[in-house]
This record gives C-alpha cells, sequence and structure tokens, in this order.
C-alpha cells in the first residue's frame, strides 16, 4: 500500500480582477504575452469543477495513490476526457459492466450514481468498494425510494441513457416514468395514483422548466420537493453564461461532449443569440478565427489548467475579465470509505514514525483542490 502525495493549491481561480492590458497573470506571474486578434477574454464565474466532482477526482486518486493496479471505476469518474485520460495514464479502469471486473480489485462508482443492486454487486466483487455518487444525486435517490414506498407514480425528467437517470430509475423502476420532451409529456397517461415530479440534476433550467411546467399543467396536484432538484452549480454556471454572452462575439465552452451540463451551457449561449459557440476538450481543438471579445467558461467537470490553457491560446490584448454572479463554498467530504481509508493510513504513519494521532494527518481535504491533485497526478 502506498501512501498518497498530495499537495496544496498553487492556482485556485484563472483570473480574479482585470488584468493590466496584453498581459495575462496567475499569482502574480506572466502567463504570456498577447499575440493575436482577441482583444478582451471575459470569464463566467462560477466555472468548471463543481464540489460533488471535486469530491469524486480526489477520492479515485486516493485509490489510485493505496492500491496497486488496476483500479477498477464503474462508468466514468465523471464526464470529461481529460479527467478519464488522466485517471486512465495512471491505471484506472473504466467499465460499463461489473461483469469486466475480476473479483478482488478495488472498485470505485462514479459521481453520478449507481443503481441500488449495481452497488451491492460491487461489494460483492471488489475488495474495497468506494461510491463516489455526488450527494445532490443521493437525495434524488433518497427522493423517489420515499415517493415510491408512499404509492406515488413519478415522472422523472432526465435524459435518455445517462448514467445519472439510468440509476435513479433503478431505485424504483416500477414506479417512475421518464420524460424529456413536451411530446413525451403529453404522451403519459392519466394515472391513477398520486404523481411526484423528480429530475436530474444536471438539466438546463430552461429546458427543465417547459417541461415541468407540462407536467404540472397535466396533474395539478403534483408533488414536487421543496427545494429544486437541479444542481446548485448547473444553475450558477448556466447564470454566470447569461452574464457574459452579450458583451461577446464568440464564447468557448470547454467540456466533454457526453457532459449533459456542459452541452446545456453550449445550448444555452446559442439560445441567448451568441452566433459563435464552440464547445472544445482543450486548445487543441480551438479554431484559429477568433476575433473581438471572446467568453469562456467550463463544465463542472472541466479543469481549471484547461482554462488557462486556452486563454494562453487566446492572447488578448486587452487582459481577462472575470465576472462572477456567485460564491460558491459548498464542500462534500470523501464518500464513507475513502474517510475509512485516510484514517487507516494515518493510524499506520504514526505507528511507523511516532508521534500522535492528530500531528499525522495526511492531507487537509477541504484545503485541497482536485485541480491540484490531478496536476500532481500528471508529474
Amino acid at each position: 500500500m502506498l501512501l498518497p502525495t498530495f499537495g496544496r493549491p498553487t492556482m485556485t481561480t484563472v483570473a480574479r480582477e482585470v488584468v493590466t492590458p496584453a498581459v495575462y497573470r496567475c499569482n502574480d506571474k506572466v502567463f504570456f504575452e498577447a499575440v493575436n486578434n482577441v482583444d478582451e477574454v471575459i470569464l463566467a464565474s462560477p466555472r468548471g469543477f463543481c464540489a460533488g466532482v471535486e469530491m469524486a477526482i480526489k477520492a479515485l486518486a486516493w485509490m489510485v495513490r493505496t492500491f496497486d493496479e488496476p483500479v477498477y471505476c464503474y462508468h466514468e469518474i465523471v464526464h470529461n476526457k481529460i479527467v478519464v485520460d488522466r485517471f486512465k495514464s495512471l491505471g484506472v479502469v473504466f467499465v460499463d459492466d461489473l461483469d469486466q471486473i475480476p473479483k478482488g480489485r478495488p472498485i470505485m462508482l462514479s459521481a453520478h450514481g449507481s443503481a441500488p443492486q449495481i452497488v451491492a454487486a460491487a461489494r460483492e466483487l471488489g475488495s474495497y468498494v468506494v461510491d463516489s455518487v455526488c450527494p445532490l444525486v443521493t437525495k434524488v435517490h433518497h427522493e423517489v425510494k420515499t415517493r415510491a414506498n408512499k404509492g406515488y407514480r413519478i415522472v422523472y425528467i432526465g435524459h435518455d441513457g445517462h448514467e445519472e437517470a439510468v440509476g435513479t430509475m433503478a431505485v424504483a423502476p416500477d414506479s417512475i416514468s421518464r420524460v424529456e420532451t413536451l411530446a413525451e409529456v403529453d404522451a403519459l397517461e392519466q394515472f391513477n395514483e398520486p404523481v411526484a415530479i423528480l429530475a436530474q440534476t444536471t438539466l438546463s433550467h430552461r429546458d427543465w422548466k417547459d417541461v415541468a411546467d407540462a407536467v404540472r399543467l397535466k396533474y395539478p396536484q403534483v408533488w414536487s420537493p421543496g427545494k429544486s432538484d437541479l444542481c446548485f452549480a448547473t444553475t450558477n454556471r448556466q447564470g454566470a453564461l447569461m452574464q457574459i454572452a452579450r458583451e461577446c462575439d464568440a464564447i468557448i465552452v470547454i467540456g466533454s461532449d457526453n457532459s449533459s451540463n456542459t452541452r446545456a451551457l453550449e445550448k444555452l449561449a446559442k439560445d441567448v443569440g451568441c452566433k459563435n459557440v464552440y464547445r472544445v476538450n482543450d486548445a487543441s481543438e480551438l479554431p484559429k478565427n477568433f476575433l473581438g471579445t471572446v467568453g469562456v467558461t467550463a463544465g463542472a467537470s472541466a479543469p481549471e489548467e484547461l482554462v488557462a490553457e486556452i486563454i494562453r491560446m487566446l492572447a488578448p490584448t486587452k487582459g481577462v475579465r472575470e465576472i462572477k454572479i456567485a460564491q460558491e463554498d459548498e464542500y462534500f467530504p470523501p464518500p464513507r470509505h475513502i474517510r475509512q481509508l485516510q484514517t487507516s493510513i494515518e493510524l499506520v504513519a504514526t505507528t511507523m514514525l511516532g508521534g500522535s494521532f492528530a500531528s499525522r494527518r495526511i492531507v487537509d481535504d477541504k484545503k485541497t483542490a482536485a485541480s491540484t491533485v490531478l496536476a500532481l497526478l500528471a508529474n
């Protein structure tokens, strides 16, 4: 077993304020001098990693640093190609079927949430199993189970085939109907039992609202949770994008095609009238024809290092301006089995090195950014 080696963050945001013309600064260090035809970059804030993604990435990093290869992960840990490729290079094997995992290997379950039978089967199969499901998804799973046990018919708004939707529907498959469009709502029958409405956490608020309104119109007595199922991070990123969109000649959305919240950002940018919208995985996919003011945002599973890389390539002559609409201080602690792992490692360190248990704390998880962990894993 190897002791994890995580460092302290060296970069928390790409740019916190307007910087001097022609120079982009990070932690007071010159990153580059502008050389092309982009006048200004406007950064949407919040952007990038949400609290659930932070938790999941750091949890998988603990698995990688603790166990010998291979560590298996059921589904991609998060929907981002760069993150997934980074972990693949460290010996993580991503699978979509538990039958692909040999018995007795460490297993992580992805942040999107897994079906109850998958969780149970993984615990039978794996030597050490960590469920890194986002707490906001867990809340929806709990609501599904509770409403189903009370005899409700659940109308669930979610994307067909998305891992989160699949896992959520498996909580009560006989009591749930998935819809995504107004036509699908119209096709629903008039149920005899009471109706509840729940949703995938990463939906676009605009898309969700139209479908949710149609459900409420069809079932006037429908039950809904007191607080929206939509993830606060998803909502904040969309709000920040709307704030900058009308100032921009082009918008770059950083994130992978299989990321629901990234696609929602891309669609939103087009819906609010920006004619030049580009979704990219990284700077290598940038087109070469940017002019004027360019807006930049990132999906909830896109690392901040990609934002810095893209700004370096754009090289705005008038610098970088960040517009922030909300301060995100939410923190999700590590999954229970990661906390147990941390405690075990700290006990080993205390035994081997002497001293008090409290003095052998390996890492302050709350103060360690997932982007920093990813960068360290690459070295």
